[in-house]
């Protein structure tokens, strides 16, 4: 009998991502296509469809060709996602009308405004086990409506990236439970099915949702002839939902038992934890699991732009690290760790805030804004760079710290995914800024992983999700060191400290940004 092998996809802010792995987990090939976000505003944050499924082919391609594998061996293909916001806006043709309103979009403040006014907040969340905020998909369902009454009238549904990918996949249209979830405002988290009484509320008809609403683990159908053409497979394969790129992240780095806590830090963190119902808080983000859904709940909080943060002080300020790295073979982000080393813990007096596109949970505040804070001429961008690191670094602490105050069982252990796992100094600026173990998984995979782990749940070749633990053996620990853990202790309540005595201010200036804007 021919070996089979399992494509995992997941379809990122800043890039598609794809994994070929065998059954006992091995990676046999990979392939990755970078793209950006539009902002046409500050705080606006869109991307066209049409990118994810191009990069998804291209990457595809990529991981085949690297395997050397035969497409007929391919035993199924599942995918995950970046949390897209409103999801794309799609005509009775399933062709888009205008970008998706991704995550990280921040413009339905007016929406929130509204919805805080108008609607049962409290019954809000004992139905959706979520809150209300821009960063919650129906709020910029109903900024669509409200801002873009053309568009509107043309929608025939709002379909997330993994669902629009699949679709043009198979031909077939379905969410996922956790996709479902995030979108926040219109899911009945506990029942998990679409909210009759809150679409009413928000007055967000449901037939603009698809109705088939399924687990991650299900097939949504077969792969087509002319999209397998492009991305160098074969028809009929199976085509597994998948999930949000969270709690898939947090599968591919061995969270299985009630406490594991994983870090998924990208473009932006989501640090988050699998439970069964009792750690739910509007301060925090719920859905159901991507295994398990029916019983466990995945939750988390972090930065909106912890990971974005690092890329645009390379792409702005690091011109030439990148032009070295360029000439040795080397990352960039290397280059400027190596300076940033040099640095001491504090940056020498620097703190940051890392609100650059307003924040998340737990801050929920849209209107937040990035801040420096120290800066004398004495200060280097090396100094600068690590005080960006460090930012992330209490972010996390503070999302951790919420998550532990609405009663989430946390173990002591951080496990750490993304981007910020390729860093040797960063890992360990987290360890010494929790007072916590941070682990760093052989491969980093992130979600690719854990999605080409569903594709064989789905196709019954493998037998349990727990196998997952086999597929990554092989870790680097970080542990905390006591004197520069004191020290960050210090300079932790002093960024605690900071946001609520200049929130003011960052909001007057967002208010005058946005009366700008509508000139």
């Amino acid at each position: 009998m021919s070996e089979k092998y399992l494509l995992g996809i997941d379809i990122g802010t800043q890039g598609t991502k794809a994994v070929l792995v065998n059954l006992e987990g091995e990676i046999l090939g990979t392939g990755f296509q970078e793209y950006s976000v539009e902002q046409p505003f500050p705080s606006w944050a869109e991307q066209w469809p049409q990118v994810w499924e191009e990069a998804f082919y291209n990457a595809v391609k990529e991981a085949m060709a690297r395997a050397k594998v035969s497409p007929r061996n391919i035993a199924g293909l599942c995918l995950s996602g970046l949390y897209g916001g409103s999801g794309v806006p799609v005509d009775k043709e399933m062709q888009p009308l205008r970008p998706c309103l991704i995550w990280m979009d921040r413009r339905a403040i007016e929406e929130v405004r509204w919805i805080k006014e108008n609607v049962d907040l409290e019954k809000l969340f004992r139905i959706t086990g979520n809150y209300v905020d821009t960063y919650f998909g129906y709020t910029k369902i109903l900024w669509i409506q409200r801002h873009e009454p053309e568009i509107w009238k043309r929608v025939y549904k709002f379909v997330p990236p993994t669902s629009y990918i699949e679709h043009r996949l198979t031909g077939k249209l379905a969410i996922d439970f956790s996709s479902a979830g995030n979108l926040g405002g219109i899911f009945d988290l506990h029942n998990r099915r679409w909210s009759e009484e809150m679409a009413q509320a928000l007055a967000i008809p449901l037939e603009l949702m698809p109705e088939r609403l399924i687990p991650s683990t299900e097939v949504v159908g077969e792969l087509l002839p002319e999209p397998a053409a492009k991305c160098g497979l074969i028809p009929g394969i199976p085509v597994i939902a998948g999930g949000i790129d969270a709690p898939m992240a947090t599968l591919s780095a061995g969270a299985v038992e009630p406490g594991d806590n994983v870090a998924m830090m990208g473009t932006s963190t989501c640090w988050g934890v699998i439970h069964r119902g009792e750690g739910l808080s509007p301060n925090l983000v719920s859905m159901p699991h991507v295994v398990n859904c029916y019983e466990e709940i995945y939750t988390w909080a972090g930065a909106a732009t912890s990971g974005a943060i690092v890329r645009w002080f390379r792409d702005n300020f690091g011109q030439e690290e990148k032009e070295a790295a360029q000439k040795l073979g080397l990352d960039s982000y290397q280059l400027l760790d190596l300076e940033a080393e040099k640095v001491p813990p504090g940056s020498d007096g620097l703190l940051v805030l890392p609100y650059f596109m307003g924040e998340r949970a737990p801050l929920w505040d849209p209107q937040a804004r990035g801040t420096i804070i120290g800066l004398t001429l004495y200060h280097t961008k090396a100094h600068i760079y690590r005080a960006f690191l460090e930012a992330a670094a209490y972010s996390l602490r503070h999302s951790i710290e919420a998550g532990e105050e609405c009663g989430l069982q946390v173990k002591k252990e951080v496990r750490l995914v993304g981007g910020a796992a390729k860093s040797q100094l960063w890992p360990q600026i987290l360890a010494d800024v929790l007072g916590r173990p941070v682990v760093v998984l052989r491969g980093n995979v992130e979600a690719p992983l854990a999605d080409a782990l569903l594709a064989g749940l789905a196709t019954g070749l493998i037998p349990s999700h727990r196998v997952i633990a086999d597929w990554i053996q092989g870790k680097m620990v970080f542990h905390p060191r006591k004197e520069w853990h004191l020290r960050y202790d210090q300079l932790y309540k002093l960024y605690r400290q900071v946001f609520p005595n200049i929130s003011d201010i960052m909001h007057g200036l967002a208010e005058l940004q946005a009366w700008h804007q509508e000139l």
